[in-house]
């Protein structure tokens, strides 16, 4: 099997080939830490979680380096607005970033480092642009003159000459052209600074990837990811800074991700719809936020609404479901931490589940595949009250595949008891129900079924299903599970 990527720099699937034979070296941009994180974070986060997941499973060595941008202009002007030091403010957001995406189940990266640790390394690729006369200086501030990179524009196909200043673009009649951009910029009063060559000042925002990316990855490195917003400006200005210093590429293979929209709008502080990871979790599992993410295509936009967040809560319940049916078989996910993965068997899950990541990390068509596992498997215990040796081994076989699939997902990792209790107590307090009122109604129901009164047994079970009350009888006793 062979991977294949799709590379926004040449607009096609490419075969992945690592510049070292088992090795992969992946920078992603990460936040600007200056606000909670939002869904669409969570969405980077999590596509690039499961790419390096997946490249390890299949069984590279992976380096993953993903920054925090710490000093910025955005983080400058919220500190202000709060009355804050913008390095306490970056501090405190990256913390709420840990404890977001860890909530998530999301890994860590290799290595994580943070613009403001790395001021030497910045000061150091400004220098050398400016004795390749790449940049200039005016007045303590440093520009990068695009007009001097022949290739600008090759990631986003924009052509300098059809451009126009625009929002996203600083406005100062100082440039030698409207679209170079800033690699130092000079100190003003209330803002963090750092001593330079041409004063006091701080770095501009796509010099600090350009220098930390290099620092750990090399000249050139495997795979650079981020959102789609991201190609312009900031990826084109880092091709631009990296490889006028270098003369190599910055990377082999450019990932990018869509967007998140909320109810079919565009995710946006004046439209007042950003939704925060925070009050997401409030509602919904860390599985069915992942499970929705990553339901459709890494490059596809997709929308967030509850319609697709039931859909996806769902699913993460049949999986659970099944897991907790094995576990009275006294089977669980976690015993299982090898898979023969040559087996030819045509149910072999975890082939087609690869062919299907293979295939530019399509982890829409691997959940199909992870559903036909789960109902096969459910299937195949339908049929036994009894397990023999052949059983044991034919069973044992399809959950080392689901065990597989979910260390890629990054799902599954609760018990049943616990996933469902977490959704018993999000949904009893989300739609107000009483727990003793139910509890209440289960007892009643389990003293008609004994004295044999199943017309009232039954009158209680439908009037808790009218609440959302899901029942399943058990020799220990009756148990019960709120459903959307």
């Amino acid at each position: 099997m062979s991977i294949r990527i799709y590379n926004t720099l040449s607009r096609k699937k490419e075969l992945f080939e690592p510049l070292e034979q088992g090795s992969v070296r992946i920078y992603v941009c990460g936040p600007t830490v200056y606000d909670s994180c939002h869904i669409g974070h969570a969405r980077s986060v999590i596509v690039f979680d499961v790419i390096v997941r997946y490249l390890k499973a299949r069984g590279f060595d992976v380096t993953y380096v993903r920054n925090f941008t710490d000093v910025d202009d955005k983080i400058i002007k919220r500190a202000q607005e709060l009355n804050t030091d913008p390095i306490t403010l970056a501090e405190k957001y990256i913390s709420e970033f840990y404890e977001d995406m860890d909530a998530l189940n999301s890994e860590r990266a290799s290595i994580e480092p943070k613009a403001t640790e790395h001021i030497k390394q910045i000061i150091a690729s400004i220098e050398k642009l400016i004795d390749k006369n790449f940049a200039y200086q005016i007045n303590g501030d440093v520009y990068y003159s695009v007009e001097s990179f022949k290739e600008y524009g090759k990631l986003s196909g924009r052509k300098l000459e059809d451009m126009e200043p625009g929002a996203r673009i600083d406005i100062d009649d100082r440039k030698k052209n409207p679209f170079d951009f800033s690699l130092w910029k000079s100190a003003k009063k209330g803002e963090p600074s750092w001593e330079s060559p041409w004063g006091k000042g701080r770095p501009g925002w796509h010099i600090e990837c350009s220098a930390m990316s290099t620092k750990y990855l090399g000249r050139t490195f495997d795979i650079h990811g981020g959102g789609k917003d991201l190609i312009f400006p900031h990826h084109e200005n880092e091709i631009a800074q990296s490889e006028a210093l270098t003369g190599e590429p910055l990377t082999k293979y450019w990932i990018h991700h869509g967007f998140v929209n909320i109810n079919h709008e565009k995710m946006s502080k004046s439209l007042n719809n950003i939704l925060r990871v925070k009050d997401v979790l409030r509602k919904y599992h860390p599985d069915v936020i992942r499970y929705f993410l990553l339901s459709s295509h890494y490059r596809s936009p997709i929308d967030y609404n509850e319609k697709a967040l039931t859909e996806a809560n769902s699913n993460i319940d049949k999986f659970y479901k099944l897991l907790d049916r094995i576990s009275h078989h006294g089977i669980h996910l976690s015993s299982f931490v090898n898979i023969n993965t040559s087996s030819k068997k045509p149910e072999n899950h975890w082939n087609q589940f690869c062919e299907a990541m293979d295939d530019d990390f399509n982890t829409a068509v691997a959940f199909a595949t992870l559903h036909d596992a789960v109902r096969e498997t459910n299937r195949f215990l339908d049929k036994k009250s009894t397990f023999n040796t052949s059983d044991k081994n034919e069973i044992s076989f399809m959950i080392s595949q689901v065990h597989k699939m979910r260390e890629v997902l990054g799902i599954l990792f609760d018990s049943p008891d616990n996933y469902f209790e977490k959704i018993k107590s999000t949904m009893t307090s989300l739609e107000n129900l009483n727990v003793d009122e139910i509890e209440l109604l289960i007892k009643e129901r389990s003293d008609a079924r004994q004295a044999k009164d199943w017309e009232k047994a039954d009158e209680i079970r439908k009037r808790l299903e009218k609440m959302n009350i899901v029942l399943e009888d058990r020799k220990e006793g009756t148990i019960w599970r709120v459903e959307h």
